[in-house]
């Protein structure tokens, strides 16, 4: 993980000149330059905003081209409800046997509800 090599591809992804960065940072373009090659070292207060320039989350800067999603997006909590709709069309001779399996011998008091 290279995060001056990550800054760099992200600003020529975005199209955003080194100028913008040197005058959020009030340094010389020649400093962004120096740090995007590596020959100068990246203080994380300069990360941060190095990182709101590039209209990005700090941990995207470290972990490009992968984002970053917290497990809170991804799965629900455990005391969350889950809903899910299925759908299947049956025909009707094979409707009694499909529900017998899904739902064992409660599919008769699933239907009355």
């Amino acid at each position: 993980m290279n995060v001056a090599e990550n800054i760099k591809k992200i600003r020529l992804q975005k199209g955003i000149n080194q100028d913008v960065i040197s005058d959020a940072l009030g340094v010389d373009v020649s400093v962004i330059s120096n740090i995007e090659n590596g020959k100068r070292e990246l203080k994380v207060k300069e990360l941060e905003i190095i990182a709101k320039c590039l209209q990005e989350d700090v941990l995207y800067l470290l972990t490009f081209p992968e984002r970053y999603i917290p497990a809170s997006e991804i799965y629900p909590k455990e005391d969350e409800p889950v809903e899910a709709i299925l759908q299947i069309k049956l025909r009707k001779d094979k409707k009694e046997q499909v529900l017998k399996l899904v739902f064992g011998k409660n599919d008769l008091e699933i239907l009355n509800k």
